[in-house]
């Protein structure tokens, strides 16, 4: 019997493995491969931030108003002076990711704890890989395959930047890991990552305490009427309870790190 060469076996075959009929292995392949390189890192659990892709740092953005032809239209200037005005939360994040970062730093234990992730990509995503790497921790980027749109930052820990093709392969290890939640201002991807985990939570799908942030006072008040939700009847005054609003750095530290102390860590960890 001649030697089967590796192209002729299925698992090695591109063709197969990018088929319909191969779509529970590519599915498998996001659980076990990320998986994988969590436990080689000894990853034990994780502080996620959701955010927009396109906030900017200050300097970027203050770089982008000064430039900006003297001929600009009246919208383009208020769409820069807007950019530095968020600008704030990118800054916001990268403080609040090294603050978290080095206090996980201190804690007992042989694994690694309450480490930061991130989608992977610019703006909020690239502060909060920022903010751990320049507090000298490790940390995660959970990137997403897109045709018009590049993933990935320079902050990402070598071997945690892993690129997803599925969303829900990738929502499920933001959640699967994570021990808090800070949600920035972002587009339709931010308001799905939250209101699917606030689903769940409410459901009782997710079961583990759960601090979530939401971070800006301004924005998320003009993006959702939680007090009309509730008073529409669509959701419980013990609803509002699932997250914590916030506008401020030191808040969100207290509230998140006061919340796991009380919680989450037991024995040697504490």
């Amino acid at each position: 019997m001649s030697k089967i060469v590796d192209k002729e076996r299925f698992y090695y075959n591109p063709g197969f493995l990018g088929s319909p009929q191969g779509r529970s292995v590519r599915i498998l392949s996001e659980y076990y491969g990320p998986l994988q390189r969590l436990q080689r890192k000894k990853i034990a659990d994780t502080i996620v931030f959701f955010g927009s892709a396109r906030t900017l740092s200050r300097e970027d953005a203050q770089t982008a108003l000064d430039n900006a032809p003297k001929k600009a239209d009246e919208q383009t200037i208020k769409r820069l002076k807007s950019d530095l005005k968020m600008s704030r939360y990118y800054e916001d994040a990268r403080i609040l990711a090294g603050k978290f970062t080095t206090w996980s730093k201190g804690l007992k234990g042989t694994k690694r704890r309450y480490i930061i992730c991130s989608g992977g990509g610019s703006g909020i995503m690239e502060a909060s890989n920022r903010g751990a790497a320049e507090a000298g921790g490790i940390n995660v980027g959970l990137t997403i395959s897109l045709p018009f749109e590049s993933s990935g930052n320079e902050w990402i820990t070598d071997d945690l930047d892993m690129k997803f093709h599925y969303f829900f392969m990738r929502k499920f290890w933001f959640l699967y890991l994570a021990k808090a939640l800070i949600v920035w201002p972002g587009g339709f991807g931010t308001l799905d990552e939250l209101m699917e985990c606030l689903t769940l939570i409410q459901t009782q799908k997710i079961k583990k305490r759960l601090p979530i942030v939401l971070y800006g006072k301004e924005f998320w008040g003009n993006v959702v009427n939680w007090d009309y939700l509730v008073e529409a009847g669509t959701i419980s005054p013990k609803d509002l309870k699932l997250f914590h609003i916030s506008d401020d750095v030191e808040d969100t530290y207290k509230y998140v790190t006061d919340f796991i102390e009380k919680y989450q860590l037991k024995g040697p960890n504490f």
